[in-house]
């Protein structure tokens, strides 16, 4: 974990969330636990930071994800 902080203030804590994303939902609990692990450290040092770096969904019918304040400013 202490080296995977080590990397989120290096890199960039939306690099890391890029490979955190793809084990959050995986199948075997055991890993499970260990990337929402990786991805409540990454909540916690920088949440700023994330915000830009969280997936784009699409609107639906009663919920809308669009962020267009973020992307203006981007």
């Amino acid at each position: 974990m202490e080296a995977i902080e080590g990397m989120r203030v290096a890199l960039g804590a939306a690099a890391i969330l890029n490979y955190c994303l793809q084990g959050l939902f995986h199948p075997a609990r055991k890993v499970r636990e260990v990337y929402w692990k990786i991805y409540n450290s990454l909540y916690i040092g920088a949440q700023d930071a994330l915000v830009a770096a969280y997936p784009v969904l699409e609107d639906d019918g009663s919920n809308i994800f669009s962020r267009p304040e973020l992307a203006m400013f981007v």
